[in-house]
């Protein structure tokens, strides 16, 4: 096994979409993943754009050295799809010499990303022109133990992607049993329900400074922080709810979260920290879940001012009313929602323990050449 001239395995295909029976539009991210196209198509003459096949890749030679990425994926799904006509499709000239997931594994390390912008051109746009991808050289080993690699990969894949299945039948659950909600009879504003917490930072005791994103989840704050007086940040706790209603018109979304560490942190003065009145009536996980609903958002967004910014005002925030029933049902709800978290973040992981494994195994074929080369 050597290292190989990458062009002398691959070629590039030009199939365009002529006869418009594709229309799945797809891009790609810096994570080497297709994903749908944000262009908007209205009017666009996709009969010049390029068909991609099962086991070919899209690679864009743009802005390498800008993004530090070779962006290149794998197309996996059996129906093609088309790119843009900026994108070049390549592929293997022969799955018996090169398997196409294996060298896309070897184009998921950092490594080739650096090398990549390393020979990248000066041009403005920073490119990684074809001629010069081509001139990549990579270990090429056996056909049988690039399907070894390329086995014990998808192995790990496979089962991280069964594993994200289930989580999305456990989210089809809670939907269901929150959408019959809708339609019992108590139901009460949030004013009779929540109340505002004002809790300052005056003693400076605490310094973890957080915001809330669109995603309705807790973050490390982007602010700069010197020379802020951290004494007239809010102090949010255990099972207290914070909430920015500015922007709510503009972003559609209200972004608002449940604090459930044990630490306390602070909050920007301008977010709204409140919790709820009584948790025998109502609990606070439950309440979040009902802020989570998309239709909880788009009936915020009606209730929003015609200001600039498109605030939510507290009041009409309290205006809003929900569904409250019997709280052992809260329980039960509450108690499917925790697994369902829970389980969020042990797929979290499973992708986070999975994403550094290419780099892993492609080190162990460079050590292989390098023995080999002692040996010799």
């Amino acid at each position: 096994m050597s290292y190989k001239r990458i062009g002398d395995y691959i070629h590039l295909v030009d199939h365009r979409n002529k006869d418009l029976a594709v229309t799945n539009l797809l891009g790609i991210n810096i994570t080497k993943n297709f994903m749908p196209s944000v262009a908007n198509t209205s009017e666009t003459d996709l009969s010049k754009y390029k068909i991609i096949q099962k086991g070919q890749f899209a690679y864009s030679a743009m802005q390498v050295g800008r993004d530090e990425t070779i962006r290149l994926a794998l197309y996996a799904e059996e129906n093609p799809a088309i790119i843009s006509p900026a994108y070049l499709v390549i592929e293997v000239n022969d799955k018996n010499e090169l398997l196409p997931e294996y060298m896309m594994m070897w184009f998921q390390r950092p490594e080739s990303d650096r090398y990549g912008w390393f020979i990248s051109d000066s041009s403005v746009r920073a490119s990684l022109e074809w001629e010069r991808f081509c001139e990549i050289q990579i270990p090429i080993p056996d056909i049988d133990e690039q399907r070894k690699f390329v086995a014990l990969y998808n192995g790990l894949l496979t089962n991280q992607k069964a594993y994200a299945n289930s989580l999305a039948d456990l989210q089809l659950i809670c939907d269901m049993i929150m959408d019959k909600l809708k339609y019992i009879h108590n139901h009460q504003p949030l004013r009779d329900l929540i109340h505002l917490v004002n809790t300052r930072n005056g003693n400076l005791e605490i310094t973890n400074l957080i915001g809330v994103n669109i995603n309705k989840y807790f973050m490390p704050s982007v602010a700069n922080s010197s020379g802020l007086d951290l004494s007239k940040y809010k102090v949010i706790k255990k099972g207290q709810f914070a909430t920015n209603i500015m922007h709510v018109n503009r972003d559609e979304i209200l972004p608002v979260a449940l604090y459930q560490k044990e630490e306390a942190s602070i909050v920007s003065p301008a977010y709204m920290t409140f919790e709820v009145i009584d948790e025998n009536v109502l609990l606070s996980e439950f309440l979040m879940m009902w802020f989570q609903r998309p239709e909880f958002d788009r009936r915020a967004w009606t209730y929003c001012d015609s200001s600039v910014r498109g605030g939510l005002e507290w009041n009409r925030l309290c205006d809003i009313e929900i569904p409250i029933p019997d709280i052992k049902i809260q329980e039960a709800i509450v108690t499917i929602y925790h697994t369902l978290e829970t389980r969020k973040r042990i797929n979290e992981q499973l992708k986070n323990t999975i994403k550094p494994l290419c780099p892993v195994l492609m080190k162990g074929v460079v050590e292989s050449l390098k023995l080999q080369k002692l040996e010799f």
